[in-house]
């Protein structure tokens, strides 16, 4: 083959795969990163689900089933997950993949191991789309915890309080958008009947042009919401119990789907647990009015406790700040305290001194008080 035409043999399939892959997301960008594996003649593809150590990637071939023995299988942050681009062989049996390009972004949370691993759940998500029914009464502070993951793994999120037709009152509705607005700053909350479609064109228009996660826990609505974005009944969907308003896992894989409007949807398995995993920033971006307040305290190191001058406390007391939002955010803190203490030395070292100092203060305080000072 000349190199005129090897030339245009490429030409022609990196504008295959552009016309193919484009519904998934694929750029330019995702272009340059895959162009070192061209010459090998590997086939960039997306995952669309993974499945006992194989997955399911979309190609400009066409759907193949792939095996990802070659990515690390022993680091959980490291396999193959739903929401990849990757680089995968074009032939043979088995199939495999030989690589995953760098992430944009990375949904993570920590596993329930002793070891505290991270488990990434989903990758280049651009919008992370919080779930919550209302047919339950609203768990605020679960709602942060998924906001802190959200934004720390890079998408925007936003919170969809789905179920709206149970609260039929337009004041009563618009009291809990409020209560999620007061709870999530910088994010939309959008409140949303599948059953009628209200609300549906906002949130099509907001996640119209990227790659949209549903997280939330089982029974949250996220198969009934992900069938209205899709415009066909492609989830199973299986009722809610009426005494506690929780499903079963209708969702048992991470499954990638192009939108008919434009956009992807990843929809998830219910969460039961949504622990932290190194996110700090996160964290700081949910409670952004604690961590403001906190920069005029008088002293750098404030707590928040009982310290003078503490700019957040005095939030509190005049009713500028809710107590339960300085509640939730110590002990989303703390949490993720713990989880970095576990992985890094350093901090742990930090925490056992701070401990120590805290003991002290609180047995000195027991000596003053039993008046032996």
């Amino acid at each position: 083959m000349t190199s005129s035409s090897a030339a245009f043999s490429s030409a022609s399939s990196a504008s295959s795969a552009f016309s193919a892959l484009a519904p998934y997301g694929w750029d330019d960008a995702w272009a340059d990163e895959f162009a070192p594996y061209e010459p090998e003649g590997l086939l960039p593809g997306r995952v669309i689900r993974v499945d006992r150590g194989q997955c399911d990637v979309v190609t400009a071939d066409g759907l193949v089933r792939a095996d990802t023995a070659f990515v690390t299988p022993n680091d959980p942050m490291r396999v193959v997950c739903t929401g990849d681009w990757v680089a995968v062989e074009p032939g043979g049996h088995p199939r495999y993949v030989r690589t995953y390009l760098p992430r944009r972004t990375a949904f993570v949370r920590s596993t329930s191991s002793k070891r505290s691993e991270g488990q990434i759940l989903a990758a280049n998500v651009d919008h992370a789309i919080v779930t919550v029914s209302l047919a339950l009464e609203l768990d605020l502070g679960r709602i942060e915890r998924f906001l802190a993951l959200a934004w720390e793994s890079g998408a925007q999120p936003l919170v969809v309080l789905t179920k709206a037709d149970l609260v039929p009152d337009p004041v009563t509705r618009a009291h809990l958008v409020q209560d999620v607005e007061l709870s999530a700053p910088g994010v939309s909350v959008v409140p949303l009947s599948a059953l009628d479609g209200d609300g549906l064109d906002m949130l099509v228009a907001l996640v119209r042009g990227g790659t949209s996660v549903l997280l939330g826990q089982s029974g949250a609505g996220k198969s009934t919401l992900a069938n209205a974005l899709l415009g066909a009944d492609v989830m199973e969907v299986q009722a809610a119990r009426d005494v506690d308003g929780k499903g079963r896992h209708t969702t048992t894989t991470r499954n990638l789907l192009a939108l008919p409007g434009g956009g992807v949807l990843i929809d998830t398995p219910g969460l039961r647990g949504v622990g932290l995993w190194d996110a700090e920033t996160g964290v700081g971006q949910v409670f952004s009015e604690i961590e403001e307040l906190a920069e005029r305290c008088r002293f750098h190191d404030c707590a928040h406790e009982a310290e003078p001058g503490c700019a957040v406390l005095a939030a509190i007391a005049s009713g500028e700040l809710a107590e339960r939002r300085l509640d939730s955010y110590r002990k989303l803190i703390r949490e993720n305290q713990r989880i970095v203490a576990k992985t890094d030395a350093r901090v742990r070292a930090e925490l056992r001194r701070e401990w120590k100092r805290r003991g002290a203060e609180g047995r000195a305080a027991m000596e003053v008080k039993r008046g032996r000072r």
